[in-house]
């Protein structure tokens, strides 16, 4: 689909851009320059002052400023975590506009979740695939923004989802030395330290170091559910020479939390079952989750114009632990089965980037070449075990301790590997003052293979794919540009079918048009898009026997609007809004066409404001709320289970005693809202927190 369909959508989509822009007069337009200073200037991987971004590297992998782009792109810094005193990615992403909670893999890990309709489990760490294999959720500790570009992203980043690309970029080494403590505590025993060191190792600041810790020692709302956490993230530069620099960054995480499927919903709704009743065995111990990553990166400018990038990449990760399993709800109303499952995972990823960027001019027309090749050897071991056995739970009046099931054991038993070596190619072009465009392919070959242990099976399965993109920007006005762009993706399967083979890759072609705007004196962005993208070979899960199948085809459309601000010295703003109308278009029995796409809602919003007090003895200190809104969504593939809209308010405050000490409070969930967060099916259903504070103090030492 994605070479045969792309070229002449690809040119319709443009086409809205390209007449208006041709048939303009021969006025020139006289854009805004830009002074780039010491304080001024903000690179695309370093801090953000307030809210408000202007440049990033996600969609480009070049440093690029985000209204140059002709497409839509959300970046959440870090401060608006910080100002949430939140320490999970996915609130963060609230606030990107049309992105979706999906399975989170019973709290392990940042599992999967939804961009503009499609479920993807890809998210990158520095333009690094990181989400192979089982990962445990990025530590907001070495988070430095989190930036969701919308829209197929494979051109760039090979192997995707159609919806978008999430991308963190982590925290560099800063020239200045500084030390930041922050500890915290909330409701239900939940406690932080997170530890941030900068330190230049020589006089000239040619060396430089920086290391983030965190520990996390934390309990839930949820009975017996807890989790722990050490997160150490080591990193140093070295200007070797002035036009050659070498980075490298690791980070070792050390996870347990206890496996939680959630409650369920009886008749699909919640009939009084209790929000916080744990339906697995507390004597099942928790789930163990140890990540290890190392990355290098050496760039040499060759010229004024041409720089070389070589990086590399390495993680590996395991999990393993036992647990006792939600079902399906019996026949007298109160009790359902459980499957108690032993797991025991372990995967390596190693991936290699060359890359050559470079600037020339071709007539009038001014170019950003780059020409990247990328080599990935990945590889997983998972093994799974079922014990068959009764094992019932009364879900209003749980009794725990009950003997393990010692019935019959299944399951599955298998290596997978997948190799790809990749060449992508992208050019933006500025043809005049006014436009820009951008063209971009990949070439990718992908070579998967399976040794299935339970049945002896072998797999093996060999890609050859195009993906392209293409995208125009207009600028009406210095304040105001339109955009349009067209863009694939491809997606082999690493998962397997029940009979042990590999699935269809996925495939997507997507469009988009859109405005950008830089409104009061370029103190408030935003962007405005439409979309429509079509996706085939569309996975889906069935609960019961947990193994994925393709279920033909899916689209989505519909628009979304983010905007972010400092509206003035004292307010700062960030929100989102998002329509999305997604459903499944060619179907079969079990999902039939027509069904929503699981966990996708028509409507959702957000919105965080914050005021900070300029002057007196206030100064520096802030007042803040923030608002969500997710409407109702299906709650199980394929059936009549929804989940109903909910909205949260948040209040924030803290107190800046002094240059160096900064007291927070934060009280979420305000009016206790009951809400459904995520489910899979009417019996894995996830409850939303209830109304809970956090209180944190950070030290500038």
């Amino acid at each position: 689909m994605t070479s045969r369909k792309f070229a002449p959508l690809a040119g319709l989509a443009l086409g809205l851009l390209v007449d208006p822009v041709f048939a303009e007069d021969t006025n020139t337009l006289e854009l805004g320059t830009t002074s780039i200073t010491g304080e001024a200037y903000e690179s695309a991987t370093g801090p953000v002052k307030g809210y408000r971004a202007t440049r990033s590297a996600s969609a480009t992998k070049t440093d690029t400023a985000l209204r140059d782009i002709p497409q839509s792109i959300s970046v959440i810094p870090a401060k608006v975590l910080k100002d949430l005193g939140s320490n999970n990615v996915e609130r963060a992403l609230e606030f990107a506009g049309g992105v979706s909670k999906q399975n989170n893999f019973g709290g392990l890990t940042l599992y999967e979740y939804s961009v503009r309709g499609f479920t993807t489990s890809e998210f990158y760490q520095d333009a690094f695939s990181a989400a192979r294999g089982y990962p445990s959720t990025p530590d907001t500790a070495n988070i430095e923004r989190i930036e969701v570009l919308k829209g197929p992203a494979a051109s760039l980043y090979g192997r995707g989802d159609p919806g978008g690309t999430v991308n963190i970029v982590t925290k560099k080494p800063q020239p200045e030395a500084f030390t930041t403590v922050q500890t915290s505590a909330g409701s239900w025993d939940r406690y932080r330290t997170a530890l941030d060191i900068n330190t230049p190792l020589d006089s000239e600041g040619t060396v430089l170091s920086r290391v983030n810790l965190a520990v996390e020692d934390n309990h839930s709302f949820r009975d017996h559910v807890q989790s722990k956490r050490v997160f150490v993230a080591p990193s140093f530069s070295w200007q070797l020479d002035p036009d050659t620099s070498l980075l490298v960054e690791s980070e070792f995480v050390r996870h347990s939390s206890t496996f939680d499927r959630g409650i369920v919903a009886p008749n699909n709704r919640w009939s009084g079952m209790s929000r916080s009743t744990f339906l697995g065995e507390p004597n099942d111990g928790d789930i163990d989750n140890h990540n290890n990553r190392l990355q290098a990166t050496l760039e040499h400018h060759l010229n004024d114009a041409w720089q070389l990038r070589l990086a590399s990449h390495y993680k590996q990760g395991s999990l393993w632990g036992y647990a006792s399993e939600n079902r399906a709800l019996n026949a007298d109303g109160h009790t359902i089965n459980r499957r108690y499952r032993e797991r025991s995972m372990g995967w390596h990823d190693s991936i290699t980037q060359l890359e050559l960027r470079g600037r020339f001019d071709i007539g009038s027309w001014q170019h950003e070449l780059l020409i990247g090749t990328e080599y990935e050897d990945y590889r997983k071991k998972e093994r799974v075990t079922a014990i068959a056995g009764s094992y019932p739970i009364d879900i209003y009046k749980p009794i725990y301790g009950l003997a393990k099931p010692n019935g019959q054991r299944s399951g599955s038993d298998f290596l997978a590997q997948t190799k790809s070596q990749a060449l992508n190619l992208q050019d933006q072009i500025i043809f005049t003052d006014r436009l820009r465009g951008m063209l971009g392919a990949r070439l990718e070959h992908v070579e998967q293979s399976s040794d299935n242990f339970t049945n002896g099976k072998k797999s093996q399965k060999t890609h050859d794919v195009i993906t392209q993109r293409a995208g125009l920007l207009y600028q009406l006005t210095p304040q105001v540009g339109v955009f349009a762009n067209a863009s694939t993706s491809f997606k082999p399967q690493s998962e397997l079918d029940a009979a042990g083979d590999f699935l269809k890759p996925e495939e997507g072609v997507g469009y988009e048009v859109g405005i950008k705007s830089e409104l009061f004196d370029d103190r408030l962005s935003t962007t405005l898009a439409a979309f429509h993208i079509d996706k085939e070979n569309t996975l889906a899960t069935d609960p019961a026997t947990d193994t994925k199948r393709a279920i033909g085809k899916a689209r989505s459309q519909g628009f979304d609007l983010q905007l972010t601000g400092q509206l003035t010295d004292a307010v700062r703003v960030i929100g989102a809004f998002a329509y999305i109308d997604a459903e499944v278009t060619k179907g079969d029995k079990d999902i039939p066409t027509g069904s929503r796409i699981l966990g996708v809602a028509k409507r959702s919003g957000s919105l965080l404001g914050v005021y900070e007090f300029q002057d007196g003895a206030l100064r520096g200190s802030d007042l803040g709320a923030a608002f969500t809104y997710v409407g109702d969504r299906s709650g199980e593939a394929g059936k009549s289970f929804e989940l109903p809209a909910y909205h949260t308010v948040d209040l924030l405050a803290h107190y800046k005693a002094s240059d160096n000490v900064t007291v927070g409070l934060n009280l979420n969930n305000l009016f206790d809202e009951k809400y459904f967060e995520r489910s899979y099916s009417n019996y894995w259903v996830t409850p939303g927190e209830p109304r809970n504070f956090t209180v944190s103090l950070t030290l500038n030492l």
